[in-house]
């Protein structure tokens, strides 16, 4: 008999949209404070700079407002976990957005602008909301929690290429780690690996032979932001096993050939 469909993980949408809100307020602190030298710095993500990364994670906060604005779709067709797959196709157009939106305004108001546009949508809209979107139609509450990756991963891209130390919401670290991780999951059914990211997430995955009590055979664990980094193309496999920041266990545990999920 097959194993039991898994049911979608589920997540608290009142959480979530503190999480993304105060996400959004560290980052756009941070960048009030960026120098002109700090600017111009390459953002290690293609040919951005570090301004025009800044304008993209503000662009996140008022393109979601701009998608609440239209008028709603009436079936989503893309689940949270599959979103990470439907990226790849969008990423000239936004980064096209993403150069149209810094536009010659200064940062700090780019943001204040689109921190109030998100919060006066977000207020008046419920998660069941379907929304008409470029990457695919998807409720108000699964596009939150992609919302999540895109504010974490961003962080960290500031964090390292501007030398800051803007905080990470843990209610927002907590839901892009599962997000990714169930998405691997997607990626590589089955439950010969099992891959854990303590104290947020444990799935399995990979075709095999199934372990049912005991210390599975194949068994991978990382923290956190180490495996967001490598589920987003940050890093890489090998870099983070010779670093003892991956350890993986059995002959099924190299999960090089999966990864990364997004670029």
């Amino acid at each position: 008999m097959p194993p039991a469909r898994k049911k979608p993980r589920t997540y608290d949408q009142a959480k979530i949209r503190t999480a993304i809100t105060a996400q959004f307020g560290h980052v756009a602190a941070a960048v009030g404070e960026l120098t002109p030298e700090q600017l111009t710095r390459p953002s290690g993500l293609g040919e951005w700079s570090v301004a025009e990364l800044a304008a993209h994670v503000a662009w996140v906060a008022d393109s979601l407002a701009s998608g609440l604005a239209r008028p709603p779709a009436a079936v989503a067709e893309l689940t949270a976990v599959e979103w990470p797959f439907a990226t790849a196709s969008l990423a000239g157009k936004i980064s096209e957005a993403a150069r149209e939106a810094l536009g010659g305004e200064p940062l700090p108001q780019l943001y204040e602008r689109a921190a109030a546009r998100m919060a006066q949508a977000l207020d008046a809209n419920r998660g069941s909301r379907v929304l008409d979107l470029w990457i695919g139609d998807m409720t108000l509450a699964d596009f939150l929690v992609t919302r999540t990756v895109e504010l974490v991963v961003h962080t960290d891209d500031l964090n390292r290429a501007a030398g800051l130390d803007i905080p990470v919401e843990r209610q927002a670290l907590a839901a892009c780690t599962r997000l990714l991780a169930d998405a691997l999951a997607l990626k590589a059914p089955g439950g010969s690996v099992e891959v854990r990211i303590p104290p947020f997430a444990v799935v399995q995955c990979v075709e095999g032979p199934r372990h049912t009590r005991g210390t599975p055979p194949n068994v991978v664990e990382t923290d956190p932001l180490t495996w967001v980094r490598l589920a987003t193309g940050r890093t890489g496999w090998a870099a983070e096993l010779d670093a003892a920041r991956v350890s993986a266990s059995g002959e099924r545990a190299d999960l090089s050939a999966l990864l990364p999920l997004m670029g």
